[in-house]
């Protein structure tokens, strides 16, 4: 009787899942009865995978009737998954009508993939027809942009949609036709109104900005949008942060809550905003955000800073160089110690924030240790060639490739023209142009092209990355091998 019960249990938790599930066998037959659907293809051991299932589940539930989510397991799928060029797990793509309409590219978290989501169901700009109609839309968590246009078939009208279309992955569109609305905003025929959220509305700013242009194109709609859409100090989310952080950015982090904590979480920020208004009306280059520090607990840690709770903010610069600069005094309610970093940043007085290991006592080894602090010594060092691998201490292929690149080194240990070198890409800032979107990721830096490094995709065996280097070097290799087969040849001919 327990047995059953169990039983019953276990598959009504199965039943009771929101996640649609299809195979070959009913995939092309059951996606094509959604205008839109969003597909997981994934692999029940991957770990991306599992650390994806509870989001995904969670906006599977609250995206019910909206946009449903599917999955197809490619371990039992393969049909299906070699058809749409699966070839990493989670892939995530968007069906419209049966056809593959291209790569979810949003958040992964299930607040991201239901705002995500809810902008890509339906309409590009929802037609808004009555009063109740527009102060329901313009009342949300995010800024709204809404076309007032007294004649529905107008060029302008047109213009509008093609440039809601092209952004709504991004923002949130609407369109009116509606005389009362016209007139209740001013409208004189045509216009379009940027709506800022209610809980973000503050007296450094105003409110809504209005399209001034005489001309109504796509092209300008557009721009008037990414120009104003974040105002001058955004909250920062999971959902938004790509738009922003593609500029020069100054964050303050601290405790930010819109939904238990909407009056403390301004106070701060409008202290940011004071501060932020007298740099930018001196038309000075920075944007601005505020941000929850426990969401974003990885910045703080590439800043050095301390991701525990505290009710001061901490601030931190991020250029689109890379650069990093840290706010060393504590933050002031009346925002002078925050206009005084300004101030010093502007004037260039600040150093730069390194994250760094130590300084290796002993670095001997055939392998060089390489941390961001001699990095421009070792690396970047103009006289010699430098094959450095960036690695992370818990990936399993960079420690299968530790002896085969430690017998690398040896062979080339009394070559004097080239270095074999590895850092730990967790533990230290990684300098442009070097990119590392994985481990282990190797780049050959030559002599004399310092800028212009090379990433290595070749075989990882040793006669590889000699055939490479080979081919690569400025100079001859020198190999402790070839040595040894000299002085072997020599007694033989002896």
């Amino acid at each position: 009787m327990f047995r059953f019960i169990l039983f019953a249990l276990l598959a009504g938790a199965v039943q009771a899942s929101d996640v649609l599930e299809y195979t070959d066998d009913d995939f092309e037959s059951r996606v094509g009865e959604h205008d839109m659907i969003l597909v997981e293809f994934f692999a029940p051991w991957c770990g991306h995978c599992k650390r994806l299932a509870p989001e995904y589940e969670s906006a599977a539930t609250r995206l019910k009737g909206i946009v449903p989510l599917a999955k197809v397991d490619c371990t039992a799928s393969t049909n299906v998954c070699n058809k749409y060029g699966v070839s990493g797990y989670p892939t995530l793509k968007i069906f419209r009508d049966g056809e593959d309409s291209g790569s979810y590219d949003g958040p992964r978290t299930a607040d991201g993939i239901v705002s995500h989501l809810k902008k890509q169901a339906g309409p590009a700009s929802v037609e808004l027809k009555t009063v109740a109609d527009f102060e329901k839309f313009v009342g949300d968590k995010d800024a709204s942009v809404v076309g007032f246009f007294a004649d529905g078939g107008s060029s302008a009208q047109s213009e509008f949609l093609k440039s809601a279309n092209s952004l709504r992955e991004s923002f949130r569109f609407a369109n009116t036709n509606n005389e009362e609305l016209l007139q209740k905003h001013d409208i004189d025929g045509q216009g379009i109104i940027l709506f800022r959220p209610p809980h973000l509305n503050n007296k450094f700013e105003e409110n809504t900005v209005m399209f001034g242009e005489e001309k109504y194109t796509s092209g300008k709609i557009k721009k008037f949008i990414q120009d104003n859409i974040f105002g001058l100090c955004p909250h920062m989310t999971e959902d938004n942060k790509d738009q922003l952080k593609g500029k020069d950015l100054l964050v303050a982090y601290y405790d930010v809550d819109y939904e238990k904590n909407a009056k403390g979480s301004n106070y701060w920020r409008n202290r940011v905003m004071k501060v932020a208004k007298i740099f930018i009306d001196q038309g000075k280059n920075l944007n601005f955000a505020v941000a929850n520090k426990n969401t974003f607990g990885q910045d703080l840690s590439e800043f050095g800073l301390d991701s525990t709770p505290g009710e001061l903010p901490v601030v931190g610069i991020k250029t689109l160089k890379g650069e990093k600069y840290v706010m060393q005094e504590e933050f002031s309610r009346d925002g002078k110690a925050l206009e005084r970093f300004l101030e010093d940043y502007f004037d260039g007085k600040l150093k730069h924030y390194l994250k760094s290991e130590p300084i290796p006592e002993n670095n001997d080894g055939p392998v060089k240790v390489v941390v961001a602090e001699t990095f421009e010594e070792i690396v970047n060092d103009d006289d010699k060639d430098v094959l450095i691998e960036f690695y992370a201490p818990w990936c399993g292929h960079c420690k299968s490739l530790e002896p085969k690149y430690t017998e690398l080194g040896e062979k080339l240990a009394n070559d004097p023209n080239v270095v074999i070198a590895k850092m730990d890409a967790t533990a230290n800032d990684v300098p442009s142009p070097y990119e590392v979107r994985g481990f282990p990721t190797i780049f050959f830096a030559p002599a004399g092209k310092k800028q212009t490094p090379k990433k290595y995709e070749g075989a990882r065996e040793v006669s590889d990355f000699i055939s490479y280097l080979k081919k690569e070097a400025s100079n001859p290799l020198v190999l402790k091998e070839e040595e040894k087969s000299k002085k072997k040849k020599k007694k033989t001919e002896l």
